[in-house]
């Protein structure tokens, strides 16, 4: 996935992007188990789908765009 890669953990960068939307959040580089268990404590979040999908997250997103 060449570009991808250096964003995911080591064990996940041959994973198809269909899987890989549905694996847990720490298959991104730099989320540990333990920050894993903070997000899904917080909101619920157990894959990086959950993730990208997060109202919270995606309503940060577009304050951060309408702002620039």
């Amino acid at each position: 996935m060449g570009q991808l890669d250096a964003k995911l953990d080591k064990e996940f960068e041959e994973t198809p992007l269909a899987d890989l939307a549905d694996a847990p959040v720490s298959a991104l580089q730099g989320v540990s188990d333990a920050d894993a268990q903070h997000l899904k404590d917080a909101f619920n979040i157990k894959t990086v789908r959950d993730l990208g999908t997060n109202k919270y997250f995606l309503w940060a997103q577009a304050i951060v765009k309408l702002a620039e």
